[in-house]
């Protein structure tokens, strides 16, 4: 590919989705932001004391010629960064005529920002102690011999993070080959070279593959903004780069090659926010066993599942690619083009072979070939010759002029169903690739909305072409195939972000907050004690009749299921529910109850029921042992409806990402089909009917062969609260509903406006970590679920004596529709005050805006919401559908300090709202640990809110008015912990 140089130097522009927001200092590129108002310090990050140092000590500097620590000496000093670099060796005075010193504290520089250590590992402890206690805040650690050698590394790791927090200093390493910052000039690595400035910042936990890539994309003519050597990742990790790439403005695509994910839950928070304005792609070996056991042995760290992995990427809105050439491919594809809406690609080519290799590479990697319009193909008609294909791919025949190109490409990219393009040429003797190349210019600056690839097959006569579509952002690629996959992987990528932030469903979620502030117990504290019980117990497993009561507890309708001991007693339930009914062991050690003859079905009357109890005990004590036969349960024989289907559902660890789930087919086949799919908890209602997707069996779940389609809502909504579940009892280790029995829709008898179904959980499993884990050793989850504990109905009176009363909790996705209505009664004074400037409905409205606020990491943002009340069945108070009030707190990268902001409807201004949201931000604040609390600018003629802060105990300072207003401001802040 010939055009990877000039996509990668350019300057880097806003990515398709990026959301209309606040702008922060970081948006502006630098360039207009008055430092007077930088009131957030947006100018100064913690890792910039790694990338952007004043002063560097490289500790382990020589004159021995190959080593490591002349080699970082050498590039340091001869790297135009225009800071100071002192060598650190006790047993030389000078290294390459500059004066040595025998120890950091040696050095007379007042602040030393960086150290660079190349020493053994055993010593590194003692210099990393004595560098925090000069106040030094970054280090690269170069040392191998640390987690990858076994305990001694680990515990030599361990020593060397508690020092290095107990003075809030940033390690990369070790084990690592450094860190380039082309931008500034630094070259803190013992490569060989230097990398070449542009806009892609590439980070690498292989030292070795950071060189040949750095040979490479000299070559090759690549710049980059950052290059990275992440080592085995001891603290700095793909979260802390991703957000640090992620602010810098020079930065515009982020590639990764990745062995190890680390901080699972750091790099999916930072990826999913990053993501929507920057790319990042990663290359991720691993896949296969031999590879992802010669990556745990590199790294010293387990690899977990890469199916799981998978479904992280996209949960996150990570491209994932197989080879470094796609890297590097698709850095300049979603840098040049717009992304496509679907997958649909349509082929312009002049000869049929390059087009049947490019539609099974479209094919074969998931995509679709554009079924052309009846429009289409008479516009196709009226200008090729008859002989052209009639179809996609479009032959436009061996002896195509440059004007035919053009005037076909531009009938395709009209049609509806085409989603992109891929023009193909070959040089043929009536060819001229380099006029057909200046025809195809124009569309490129058309802005089509849909993606133009290109594909000049050839060398020496193509090759000016190939530089004339390159120059004019048309991504140009030596085969068809390969440009077909890259389309395909940017239809992925489209998908992923578009899956990022989608409306889920309204349903009736079982939280508290969907139904107010209830004084009863909530499902998640009932099951709480149902698994205590059972730990108390000293079991580990809970019996079928346990599972299904925890289940209920979510709303999970299961099967009537009763226990009993003796045969007297099944046949008295057996008489009670009705026959035919089935009987199960009931034990507290068996799990597969068949295997030991523990199940009997379709039991029809007292007899069958008799003897059954007693087969199932005889078989039982046979096969497992008596003490291992508590009895049976007695449950209706479940007939299943005609075409109804049997599912599974369920919960495992990953060693990386704690707790995943999965959907597919079930039965007693389940792991022979294999037919499921991944996901990660929680759910909300579209991420559960995209794992559906992903399965063979959701075609049938949606009808075949006459069948009715299944209550799908009901799934997805029983999905959800199945995550919920998962998320919030961290004690269960594997949870299975299988089968889980659903059924064609119909009518509901209640109301024949609704069609229902039958979904019913037949059977449960759930293990739980043993009694000899601790609290603190349990999984933890890879994205935070809902924080039900913010929570909170309050009531007060207004100064006229009036009561109210009002629900506040965090925001959840389904809430766009009713923050739109929210927006929409706000007077255009109470947005000036809030946004200090005019801003019009359409962009508060917007979906790509509320949908980042709505779809919160609860990490690292928080948005609540005030809802007003309404009083429902028992008199129970509940949500209205109108927000009263919202603010909004976001922590800042690299810091434990948020910044927050509030709005109050029109409606309920003066009635205490506001200062009973603010409260609970503050005390939500500091409950999560957070140090100060900061509203960056409020108007001086906002009165109402600087007396709410005052109030709360918020410090105001006065801000130097702008520049043409002579309005001055506040900044408000309150220390929290």
């Amino acid at each position: 590919m010939t055009s990877v140089t000039n996509n990668i130097n350019r300057s880097p522009a806003l990515h398709p989705y990026i959301p209309v927001d606040d702008i922060r200092p970081e948006d502006l590129n630098g360039s207009t932001f008055d430092p007077a108002h930088d009131v957030l310090h947006y100018d100064r990050q913690i890792l910039d004391s790694i990338f952007a140092p004043k002063c560097i000590a490289v500790i382990g500097a020589t004159e021995t010629a190959g080593s490591v620590g002349r080699t970082i000496f050498w590039n340091l000093i001869s790297s135009p960064f225009g800071g100071v670099v002192y060598p650190v060796n006790p047993k030389r005075p000078s290294v390459l005529g500059v004066k040595a010193f025998s120890s950091l504290s040696q050095i007379p520089e007042s602040q030393i920002d960086l150290i660079v250590v190349a020493v053994p590992a055993k010593a590194v402890p003692k210099v990393i102690r004595e560098a925090v206690s000069l106040g030094v805040k970054g280090a690269i650690i170069i040392s191998a011999g640390f987690k990858e050698i076994g305990p001694a590394g680990v515990e030599l790791e361990r020593q060397v993070l508690e020092i290095a927090k107990s003075g809030d200093m940033r390690i990369i390493g070790p084990n690592c080959l450094g860190v380039m910052n082309p931008v500034s000039g630094i070259n803190a690595t013992f490569a060989s070279t230097m990398a070449k400035r542009g806009h892609v910042g590439f980070i690498s936990q292989s030292g070795a593959l950071c060189t040949a890539v750095l040979d490479w994309s000299l070559r090759e003519n690549v710049g980059f903004s950052a290059f990275v050597s992440l080592g085995s990742m001891l603290d700095v990790g793909w979260g802390d780069l991703i957000y640090y790439l992620g602010d810098d403005p020079n930065t515009s695509c982020i590639i990764i090659y990745m062995e190890t994910i680390g901080d699972a839950r750091g790099f999916l928070s930072a990826a999913r926010e990053v993501a929507l304005s920057k790319p990042i792609i990663v290359i991720k070996p691993g896949r296969s066993a031999a590879a992802a056991k010669a990556a745990a042995s590199h790294t010293g760290s387990l690899t977990g599942s890469d199916d799981v992995l998978e479904v992280a990427f996209q949960r996150s809105g990570v491209l994932r690619v197989n080879t470094i050439a796609e890297l590097f491919y698709m850095a300049e594809v979603l840098d040049k083009q717009p992304l496509p809406k679907g997958r649909n690609l349509t082929f312009v080519t002049n000869a049929g072979g390059p087009g049947v290799i490019a539609t099974d590479a479209q094919i074969m990697n998931g995509g679709q070939l554009t079924t052309l319009s009846e429009e289409t193909h008479k516009k196709l008609d009226a200008i090729l010759p008859d002989a052209w294909s009639h179809n996609n791919p479009i032959d436009i025949l061996g002896d195509a002029s440059p004007e035919r190109y053009a005037k076909t490409l531009e009938i395709a990219a009209q049609d509806p169903n085409s989603d992109g393009l891929l023009v193909i040429l070959t040089p043929q003797s009536m060819t001229d690739p380099t006029a057909t190349a200046e025809m195809l210019k124009p569309y490129a600056e058309k802005q089509l909305g849909k993606p133009i690839l290109a594909s000049w097959m050839g060398g020496s006569e193509v090759a000016a072409g190939k530089a004339i579509l390159s120059s004019a952002n048309i991504p140009t690629f030596d085969y068809p195939d390969t440009a077909a996959l890259m389309f395909n992987y940017m239809a992925q990528y489209s998908e992923n972000l578009q899956q990022l932030y989608q409306i889920p469903n309204l349903h009736d979620d079982h939280q508290l907050a969907a139904n107010g502030a209830k004084k009863e117990q909530s499902p998640a504290q009932k099951a709480e004690e149902l698994i205590q019980a059972v730990r108390k117990s000293g079991r580990d497993l809970l019996t079928e009749y346990e599972s299904k009561k925890l289940l209920s507890f979510y709303g999970i309708v299961t099967v009537d299921t009763r226990i009993a001991t003796s045969a007297e007693a099944a046949v008295k339930e057996a008489d009670a529910i009705g026959y035919p009914v089935v009987l199960k062991i009931h034990s507290e050690t068996i799990t597969h109850k068949t295997d030991v003859g523990g199940v009997k079905l379709n039991l029809t009357d007292a007899k069958a029921v008799q003897d059954a109890y007693n087969s199932i005990k005889d078989s039982v004590t046979e096969k497992a042992g008596a003490e291992h036969f508590l009895g049976v349960t007695v449950q209706p024989f479940a007939k299943m409806p005609e075409g109804s289907y049997e599912l599974i559902l369920g919960s495992s660890l990953d060693p990386q990402f704690g707790p995943v789930l999965l959907f597919g087919l079930g039965g007693s086949l389940v792991e022979v089909f294999k037919d499921r799919s991944l996901g990660l908890p929680p759910l909300t209602t579209s991420l559960a009917r995209h794992m559906m997707q992903k399965t063979k069996i959701y075609k049938a779940l949606k009808g075949v062969r006459g069948h009715a389609t299944c209550d799908l809502p009901s799934i997805e909504n029983l999905m959800v609260r199945f995550s919920h579940l998962v998320a919030e009892q961290s004690w269960i280790k594997e949870i299975d509903i299988n089968p889980l029995v659903v059924s064609p829709s119909k009518p509901d008898p209640k109301d024949p406006s609704k069609l229902v179904g039958l979904v019913l959980a037949l059977d449960a499993r759930v293990v739980l970590h043993g009694t000899n884990v601790k609290e603190g050793q349990l999984p933890k989850l890879s994205i935070r679920p809902y924080p039900t504990q913010y929570v909170t109905e309050k009531r007060w009176k207004t100064s006229k004596g009036k009561e109210i009363a009002a629900i506040i909790r965090p925001i959840k996705p389904e809430d766009e529709p009713a923050l739109v209505e929210f927006h929409k009664t706000l007077s255009q004074e109470t947005v000036t005050l809030r946004y200090l400037h005019p801003r019009s409905l359409d962009a508060r409205i917007s979906h790509d805006r509320l949908a980042r606020i709505c779809h919160a990491d609860y990490d690292r943002e928080v948005t609540l919401v005030v809802w007003a009340t309404e009083t429902g069945e028992n008199n129970q108070v509940k949500e209205s559908k109108t927000i009263m009030a919202a603010s909004r707190m976001s922590k800042l990268h690299g810091s434990d300090d948020a910044v927050f902001s509030c709005m109050v409807a029109d409606h309920y201004q003066g009635s205490g709202v506001g200062t009973a949201l603010i409260e609970c931000c503050v005390n939500l604040a500091k409950s999560e640990g957070w140090g100060t609390l900061l509203v960056p600018e409020i108007k001086h003629s906002n009165v109402a809110m600087k007396k709410i802060l005052e109030r709360l105990g918020f410090t105001l300072k006065t801000l130097p008015s702008k520049e043409g207003n002579d309005e001055y401001a506040y900044r408000a802040e309150i220390l929290l912990n």
